[in-house]
């Protein structure tokens, strides 16, 4: 007996369409609660995704925009959530995220124990995202440049002791 072996573009095929009919699902959702008497809908309607394999081999989907998913039905925010990467490289945490339309004074930037949070807010448009930092970082260490719609936040690693002190044995 001859075993079928499936082509491994059918797995990405099939997600891609899981996600196309999600969309759809999400969409008219959207449209149907927007067209509702006294609902409050903000404009414009920002939505996207992008996939990216992890470490660990496994797809994972991000979202940003502001529109977001609650139980299964559309809530569209005035925050727009920004594209971000995080990259960890040596000694350093590197976060870039995408802010257009705003000026490098309208941005603020903090570190509250793991997690950097960004806020923007210009005279039409307004971000807001927090960011899983992969590791402990230096909050002292910390440059933030923004140039071209693009913000880029650069965080020193904790050096760590060595655990404990040691002790001489006499």
């Amino acid at each position: 007996m001859s075993r079928k072996y499936r082509d491994p573009f059918d797995l990405f095929d099939e997600l891609f369409r899981e996600i196309e009919e999600e969309f759809e699902r999400f969409e008219r959702e959207f449209m149907r609660l927007g067209s509702e008497e006294g609902a409050k809908v903000y404009g414009p309607y920002v939505y996207g995704f992008r996939i990216t394999v992890g470490p660990d081999g496994k797809p994972k989907i991000e979202e940003f925009g502001n529109v977001r998913n609650f139980k299964g039905k559309p809530i569209v925010s005035e925050e727009r959530e920004p594209l971000v990467d995080v990259i960890e490289k040596n000694d350093e945490v590197r976060v870039i995220a995408e802010v257009p339309g705003v000026n490098k004074d309208q941005i603020k930037v903090k570190i509250s124990g793991n997690k950097l949070i960004i806020q923007a807010q210009g005279e039409d448009r307004k971000y807001y995202k927090e960011v899983e930092l992969p590791t402990e970082v230096d909050d002292k260490s910390a440059k933030a440049t923004y140039n071209n719609g693009v913000l880029q936040v650069i965080l020193k690693k904790k050096q760590h002791q060595e655990a404990g002190t040691e002790i001489k044995v006499e």
